[in-house]
């Protein structure tokens, strides 16, 4: 067994699967082996630390705390509040950065007087089969900022302005951390991992705020992507053996199901079709299944499902790995449409309004529709839509002009980029809305799963492999 330090494995995610040969390699988390950051120099098969900011000092601390105190109490739900950070003003900014000062070498500390972990200790439970994590916050941030938001209260503007001013602060001391990375390396790339890797807010601008000029960040950031990074790392860093050109352009490394499988599956779904072509009554309606005769009839026809205001779900391949369904696990729907985030909250998600939904757009298109060309395969950076496009993307332009962006390849994708093309040859638009296929569960692994999802809700359309299940009256 070779031990793998926390932070060294997210940094070897980071840095082992970016097609960079030299980087800054910077990892932000909450803990990790008593660490949050690691600041340190990727050169071919060797990542060099420089520097580490240790127990109790952390900016996802930072983060989750603020995020509990809006109210928001499960863990993981700091995007949230990222999304609810468009709908209000930094007017708490000064309040909020008293609880982590800068430091004038690019470094930060907590206040500690207004956290729990040092002095009390915080519990994590999983009784319920996910983390339960305990309140991090001290009395003292309700005597800075007023009472904390009970989780069923409405949110105020006061919770909108207060989310706008700790992603603000947030991103000072990010910034100033990549720029201490950058400077330390004397590079202008960067890659970057942990669990605040995923703040797409604060990703979207390191072009705008700092002198990089190229980022990597790997599907799987957050502590997902340390399995990956412990084994890159005992490979390259302790065996010593050289890098082959690997690099990660997509996420797709989960369980592919073939035809058969398939068919069985909607078999035992839909009694009594044995999976045939043909209308089978369902609960509440009928179901038509088609099977496609090429590739070419299948991305049409579901284009022009998804056009005519159709929500889909696109079921192909490999699962992907990571946080974000990023097209084959996915439910897609039409862009142009302004009520499309209502309906697909009514059919499907029933989520906080204040929720963005994301584009899938062609990568060699981005820089038309977006301020940044930039790809991301990923999903993890948020980009400014131009402002004279917004208005024909309604449905994934947030409030604050922006969208959390998906840039897809045909090297990588083919299936989806044949998809999204075919919906530009509809439309004009070289773009879909792409969001997780669940509704509140898991993103959906196998076809069992799909269908179980598609019958339960009222998607309109469910397209695993060449097969596709629609709805013969539209669920509304």
């Amino acid at each position: 067994m070779i031990p793998v330090e926390h932070h060294l494995a997210h940094l070897a995610s980071g840095f082992f699967c970016s097609p960079f040969e030299e980087a800054a390699c910077l990892s932000v988390d909450g803990f990790g082996d008593f660490v949050s950051t690691m600041v340190a120099h990727g050169r071919g098969s060797r990542i060099e630390v420089l520097d580490r900011v240790c127990y109790p000092h952390s900016l996802g601390v930072f983060y989750t705390a603020m995020t509990q105190f809006l109210g928001f109490p499960s863990f993981g739900d700091e995007y949230k509040v990222m999304g609810l950070a468009a709908y209000g003003e930094p007017r708490f900014v000064d309040e909020v950065r008293r609880l982590v000062p800068a430091r004038g070498d690019g470094s930060f500390a907590l206040d500690l007087t207004y956290f729990r972990h040092l002095t009390e200790g915080v519990d994590m439970t999983w009784e319920e089969g996910s983390p339960t994590l305990g309140t991090l916050f001290t009395p003292k941030l309700e005597e800075l900022l007023g009472p904390a938001r009970n989780s069923a209260a409405e949110l105020t503007q006061r919770e909108k302005d207060i989310a706008a001013s700790m992603q603000a602060v947030y991103e000072e001391r990010f910034f100033d951390l990549v720029r201490k990375t950058l400077t330390a390396t004397g590079s202008k790339r960067l890659a970057l991992a942990g669990g605040c890797a995923l703040n797409s807010l604060a990703n979207g601008k390191l072009f705008e705020r700092t002198d990089v000029r190229e980022i990597f960040i790997q599907a799987a950031a957050g502590d997902a992507g340390t399995s990956l990074g412990a084994a890159l790392w005992a490979h390259h860093a302790v065996l010593g053996r050289p890098r082959d050109g690997f690099v990660m352009e997509h996420s797709c490394w989960g369980p592919e199901f073939d035809a058969g499988t398939v068919r069985r599956a909607i078999a035992l779904a839909l009694p009594g079709s044995e999976a045939r072509d043909g209308r089978y009554a369902v609960d509440g309606g009928e179901l038509q299944i088609r099977t496609a005769l090429d590739e070419e009839t299948l991305v049409r026809d579901t284009a022009r499902a998804i056009a005519s205001g159709l929500v889909v779900g696109w079921f192909q391949g490999r699962s992907e790995w990571g946080p974000r369904a990023l097209g084959n696990r996915s439910i897609l729907a039409d862009p142009r449409r302004a009520d499309m985030k209502e309906i697909l909250n009514r059919k499907i998600k029933r989520r906080e309004s204040f929720r963005p939904f994301a584009p899938s757009i062609l990568e060699e298109r981005t820089g038309e529709w977006f301020t940044e060309s930039y790809p991301d395969p990923f999903m993890l950076k948020v980009y400014p839509i131009r402002p004279e496009r917004r208005a024909e993307v309604p449905a994934v332009t947030h409030v604050d002009g922006t969208g959390r962006l998906q840039t897809v390849s045909e090297r990588s994708h083919p299936r989806y980029y044949r998809l999204i093309r075919a919906f530009e040859a509809e439309t004009g638009v070289p773009m879909v809305l792409n969001t997780s296929f669940n509704e509140n569960e898991p993103i959906v692994n196998t076809p069992e799963e799909a269908l179980d999802c598609f019958l339960r809700t009222r998607m309109d359309q469910l397209v695993m492999g060449g097969v596709a299940l629609r709805r013969v009256e539209p669920a509304v």
